[in-house]
């Protein structure tokens, strides 16, 4: 409180003499628009507005439009019809029986993986490694199926997908172990691990321990019948578990303090490390549920899909294929569900393309490369909103570290 007999200080400032006085309270300074950053150029409005506030759908649709035009190119290249051979592509892998089980067969382990990679992005990791994890959960779910085939058909399947869940898990856990320990870049060792994973593989089915000498090409002895997961219809068993997971996924990542640490470690892991999270123990997780994802997909492409025994080229580019999918998803769990849905169409209709049309069947890898190298550049984004570009959080804050 101010004393009223108090004399005013000298330095105070004396009301202006012509300053008439008034008991009404003094009118409130008008409002200034605040800018966030000098010399920001206005928000825009109407469709380029909105095109600025969905960037994040935008630019991946834009990405794909332009990775089929160039496929358009090739197509018409070798001499095809390119409307046509789109066509017959999404119509075998949607309006026919068979098509349509072979694209779901395909986006059940895509989602998967998409989110393998979608995860560590979150962290500022980037996991190049979904290809040697779902091979080390395929497996591990080939091993325990055969050597524990005498269990009933119910445990028989849950113990092959838990073993195939932890050995994807540990996979994964070695990269995050070497970053966190030695500080060695993720996709240094994911790559190696990739690698490592393919001749261990490679040895245990050529001759190995688990390897089936009756078989005319490298591979395991065939799980039993009671542990094989027949589709119903054209649904596979794991596509349901996909898409919880995903939506799993999303929601632990947007509602539980877990996501929370998880999203705070990859904005800024200096601030997080200040506030009492540890940047080894979310490491070690996202890495973890990453592999665990990915070995997860190798245990239902072993389970689901005929002839139920691991062989050489199982995995395919499945591992590879997730990392497009989460950058067209821009890394939300969501998104990954409809990529995966495209990626595994057009992986599903490849053969149609070389049995029907005669066109080389690697013109679908040149449209899913494409389709990669754009969305994972900003400069689409740069060239369609010019100075309106929102500011993206960079994907893999690790790259530079």
């Amino acid at each position: 409180m101010v004393d009223p007999d108090r004399p005013p200080a000298k330095d105070a400032p004396s009301p202006a003499p012509d300053a008439p006085a008034s008991d009404a309270p003094a009118k409130a300074a008008p409002t200034v628009p605040v800018v966030a950053e000098r010399g920001a150029p206005p928000p825009p409005t109407g469709l380029l507005g909105f095109l600025v506030r969905h960037q994040a759908i935008v630019v991946p649709l834009i990405a794909v439009v332009l990775a089929f035009a160039i496929g358009a190119i090739l197509i018409r290249a070798q001499g095809f019809n390119p409307t046509y051979a789109y066509q017959r592509l999404f119509t075998h892998s949607f309006l026919t029986e068979s098509g349509l089980l072979a694209t779901l067969q395909k986006t059940t382990p895509l989602i998967l993986v998409g989110l393998a990679v979608a995860i560590p992005l979150k962290v500022g990791l980037f996991n190049i490694g979904g290809q040697g994890q779902l091979m080390a959960g395929g497996i591990g779910a080939a091993w325990v199926g055969y050597a524990m085939r005498d269990l009933p058909a119910p445990l028989l399947v849950i113990v092959a997908v838990v073993v195939a869940v932890l050995f994807g898990a540990m996979w994964a856990s070695i990269a995050a172990l070497l970053k966190t320990t030695r500080g060695v870049h993720e996709v240094i060792s994911t790559i190696m691990l990739n690698s490592i994973a393919v001749g261990i593989i490679d040895w245990l089915i050529n001759g190995g321990p688990l390897s089936d000498p009756g078989q005319p090409f490298p591979a395991s002895h065939a799980v039993p019948e009671a542990a094989r997961l027949d589709p119903f219809g054209v649904i596979p068993w794991g596509l349901p578990v996909a898409l919880i997971l995903a939506v799993a996924v999303a929601w632990m990542l947007g509602r539980t303090t877990l996501g929370f640490e998880l999203q705070t470690v990859g904005r800024n892991k200096f601030a997080a490390g200040y506030a009492g999270i540890s940047t080894t123990r979310t490491t070690l997780i996202a890495m973890a549920m990453s592999g665990a994802l990915a070995g997860l997909a190798g245990a239902f492409e072993l389970l689901q899909i005929e002839p139920w025994r691991y062989q050489n080229g199982i995995a395919g580019s499945l591992g590879f294929d997730g990392i497009t999918i989460a950058l067209l998803a821009r890394g939300n769990p969501l998104g990954t569900i409809p990529a995966a849905i495209l990626v595994g169409a057009m992986r599903a209709g490849a053969p149609t393309l070389q049995f029907e049309l005669g066109i080389r069947p690697e013109v679908v890898d040149v449209l899913l490369a494409i389709t990669l190298l754009m969305v994972s550049l900003p400069v689409i984004a740069k060239w369609i909103f010019r100075r309106h570009t929102v500011k993206q959080t960079q994907l893999a804050g690790s790259w530079g570290a």
